[in-house]
């Protein structure tokens, strides 16, 4: 069930959807997934496009779109390239981060997991979820851009457009930025990038600054557990889309083999959320599903699961356990 509400701020109303599963465990708390828009889209035509309710419905979790007013971009987009926008207690993560304080404390229609709160977006949304991360590392236990920017990558408009064009800074000094604004709440922010070779709305050399502006401050933020190099991934795998996209899934791990980072590139794919429904915006159904894989990304990566040293299972063949779950989904489409 998808519903619309409201929170206020000094900064104004701010509209947001949330999908609750019908079948939802009142009193068991369950994972909240944010998912942020990307320029000219709506909540609804994310989500068509995403699928991400229906995964909702199958593993019941609650999912979370803010909507941006276009009163604040007429374009609705999210106001990433403004300072005021890239710090914690300020702007527009100041209010998405009040609209999930909101959803936590109204616990007649929610229950909400504290550990198991996650952000994903595509486009200017990505740039706000990788914002999110460095700014609310206590709130997301782990995030994903899709098609996005590394943090800080432009501080204006016009270094925006400059920025989605041919990249930002220099990646290991806005990892060191996005550190910095952690401050006392500083922690490894496990991170799911994808990232179409053909985009030509955000650039491909976005994506890899994205993995390794976070690989720096995951690595800042670590105590020395986890130390990436982005030459040299912890596993790799080429895939193909049956009738679709071929891809490569990169992963890193740290010291305690848990998955810490992974970067999909999916080859030919433009500017669009892979492997969604074209019944939405900016999607691309010939891709792999981004959605889906979002999800068990996410799933194996609750807050506690991050501290230094903490013990977690083998997951060196994460990439291949998502491809098994993939292919048998896809198995499962052919049958029907």
């Amino acid at each position: 069930m998808l519903q619309q509400f409201s929170y206020q701020d000094a900064h104004g109303s701010h509209p947001y959807s949330v999908y609750t599963p019908e079948r939802f465990p009142f009193g068991s708390p369950v994972p909240l997934i944010v998912m942020l828009h990307g320029c000219a889209q709506t909540t609804l035509d994310f989500a068509r496009g995403t699928g991400m309710n229906l995964l909702a419905e199958q593993y019941g979790f609650v999912v979370l779109y803010p909507q941006q007013a276009r009163t604040a971009n007429q374009n609705l987009c999210w106001n990433w390239f403004l300072p005021a926008n890239q710090q914690r207690g300020s702007g527009e993560p100041a209010s998405i981060a009040g609209i999930i304080e909101q959803m936590q404390q109204n616990t007649e229609l929610w229950s909400i997991d504290f550990n198991r709160i996650y952000v994903a977006g595509i486009s200017a949304g990505a740039a706000m979820a990788g914002i999110l991360g460095a700014t609310y590392p206590d709130v997301f236990a782990a995030i994903g851009v899709h098609s996005g920017l590394e943090y800080q990558a432009a501080n204006s408009l016009g270094q925006s457009m400059k920025a989605m064009r041919s990249g930002g800074p220099a990646p290991q000094e806005q990892g060191s930025a996005a550190y910095a604004v952690m401050g006392p709440r500083a922690r490894v922010v496990p991170t799911i990038v994808f990232h179409g070779t053909e985009d030509h709305v955000v650039a491909p050399l976005n994506g890899d600054q994205v993995v390794q502006q976070w690989m720096q401050t995951n690595d800042l933020a670590s105590n020395k557990t986890y130390t990436a190099d982005y030459q040299h991934p912890s596993s790799m795998i080429n895939g193909q889309v049956p009738g679709g996209y071929a891809y490569l899934a990169a992963t890193w791990n740290a010291l305690s083999g848990e998955v810490v980072q992974a970067y999909w590139k999916i080859d030919g794919m433009g500017h669009a959320w892979s492997g969604g429904n074209p019944a939405g915006s900016y999607t691309d159904p010939r891709g792999p599903d981004a959605t889906t894989v979002l999800y068990h990304f996410f799933m194996d990566h609750p807050m506690k699961s991050t501290e230094p040293g903490h013990p977690v299972p083998q997951v060196q063949t994460w990439s291949h356990r998502i491809h098994r779950i993939l292919a048998s989904k896809f198995n499962r489409k052919e049958e029907k």
